[in-house]
């Protein structure tokens, strides 16, 4: 099993950039693909950006060329680093894993449902 842990969400005015983290802990020892969703209020959970175990990446149209994925193997700590921020990025953030193959674009699709959710850091951005 895995345990997620979300951290370094916060309030920034447009323009400005936040990096969240996400640290693993649990049975790392087998690779497994991950996430990041959001969730503004009203609004339903979208997917934001993932990697798979191979190490590829996706993104979701609206965060290209603004976020950037990276990942500490060492650590087992997804980060996700956030740039040129707006405030339709408001949201609370969450990061998710699963054991399974999944691909990195099916997952910011949202067509596979992820086992194991972080509780999630909320990002306020001002406009």
């Amino acid at each position: 099993q895995l345990q997620l842990v979300e951290s370094g969400g916060g309030s920034v005015q447009a323009g400005g950039s936040l990096r969240l983290s996400c640290e693993v802990y649990g049975y790392t020892y087998e690779s497994y693909s991950m996430g990041w969703f959001r969730q503004a209020p009203g609004k339903e959970r979208e997917g934001v950006a993932a990697i798979d175990s191979d190490g590829r990446t996706s993104y979701a149209d609206s965060v290209k060329g603004r976020f950037t994925l990276s990942k500490d193997n060492v650590k087992n700590t997804l980060y996700l680093q956030m740039n040129s921020l707006k405030p339709e990025d408001t949201a609370m953030y969450y990061c998710a894993a699963d054991y399974r193959a999944f691909r990195a674009p099916g997952i910011v699709a949202g067509r596979h449902s992820m086992d194991y959710w972080g509780k999630g850091t909320p990002v306020t951005i001002s406009a």
